[in-house]
């Protein structure tokens, strides 16, 4: 893939601080992948696995670990980090493209609101009272900004993003198409046979340089506020309810879902699909295998699995039929246990 940009392997060393062999001069001007990479292209190498893939790729240069050097003859650049300098690179050949500050004429932007001249709003965006947007934002075309919201410097918004009244995204938050940032937490009260609203009067505090995917929706606090941290990088269809907290630098993959008042420490991977139930807390350091739940506090770092993996149909109602009659083995074990302590004595 051909970026918008050209640059030297040399340069490319530079701007990643690595180390360069071969020829500096070598021109780059894309990024492909092992397999598909064309010359003139920069390819990486993380997994040991497509080892054997660099002695037939048509990259022009590689970035890899010293260890597999010898396995081609390309210039490369050297790393304990390919998929970290591969990233930048790609962020040098690829780099961001912001439209020019300026509000569409089909935008509706409240007399109260301030807006940066140095700010983009896009077309039928609507800016309410009291809104705060700062140089280098954009809002995209159909965004809805609500009343007292705070759009730190360089906030990007993607067409279609809704955030209600009082809401705050730090710089260089990066909100894609479809989010919807504090809405009503899922609070109800059970009285008298009928479920009654809590009003929900908290709102939703995001920090500097977080990334969160399209249709990701993150609840208003019920009383305090539901807060991301800085670095935070959330994916796609995430439900995020009120009251949580997502700790710095953690990561979360698509389809999970966080119910209210928990807490996610910092530097964690959560992988997809996974539940969280409400009111538990999660250290600093927690890796979450995908499509597990979460049922209790956890208080160590480390890995953490409870999904089954799939098996054939056949294996795995032989496996179901094992797990249901655990409690009376269990059962079985324990009189037997028992028995022999009785014996014993």
């Amino acid at each position: 893939m051909r970026g918008q940009c050209t640059y030297t392997l040399g340069e490319l060393a530079r701007i990643c601080g690595v180390e360069v062999e071969g020829d500096p001069c070598t021109l780059i001007e894309g990024v492909g992948t092992l397999e598909g990479a064309e010359p003139g292209e920069i390819t990486f190498l993380t997994n040991p696995l497509y080892r054997a893939q660099l002695g037939h790729t048509r990259a022009t240069a590689v970035i890899l670990k010293k260890q597999d050097r010898e396995a081609t003859d390309l210039p490369c650049l050297i790393t304990d980090n390919p998929h970290g300098c591969y990233a930048r690179v790609a962020q040098k050949l690829f780099p961001e493209v912001r439209p020019q500050p300026g509000i569409h004429g089909t935008a509706e932007i409240h007399p109260e609101a301030r807006i940066s001249p140095l700010a983009s709003i896009g077309a039928q965006a609507v800016i309410e009272a009291g809104a705060l947007i700062d140089d280098g934002v954009v809002v995209g075309a159909g965004g809805y900004v609500g009343e007292r919201v705070h759009l730190a410097q360089d906030v990007f918004l993607y067409p279609r993003v809704t955030l209600y009244a009082g809401v705050t995204l730090g710089p260089r938050t990066l909100v894609h198409s479809g989010v919807v940032i504090g809405a009503d937490g899922f609070g109800m009260a059970w009285q008298e046979g009928r479920w009654l609203k809590i009003p929900q009067v908290g709102s939703v505090r995001i920090g500097a340089d977080v990334e969160i995917g399209a249709n990701t929706t993150i609840d208003r606090g019920a009383i305090e506020d539901t807060v991301i941290e800085e670095g935070v990088k959330l994916d796609n269809l995430i439900q995020i309810a009120h009251n949580c907290r997502i700790g710095a630098h953690t990561v979360i993959a698509g389809c999970t879902g966080i119910s209210g008042s928990s807490r996610i420490g910092a530097r964690c991977r959560i992988g997809g699909g996974v539940g969280i139930v409400g009111h538990v807390e999660i250290c600093d350091g927690v890796t979450v295998s995908g499509f597990s739940l979460i049922t209790k506090s956890i208080t160590q770092p480390g890995v953490y699995t409870s999904a089954i993996p799939s098996q054939p149909h056949r294996e795995w109602l032989h496996t179901l039929a094992h797990l249901r009659g655990l409690p009376e083995w269990a059962e079985r074990i324990r009189r037997l246990e028992m028995a022999q302590v009785q014996h014993d004595h």
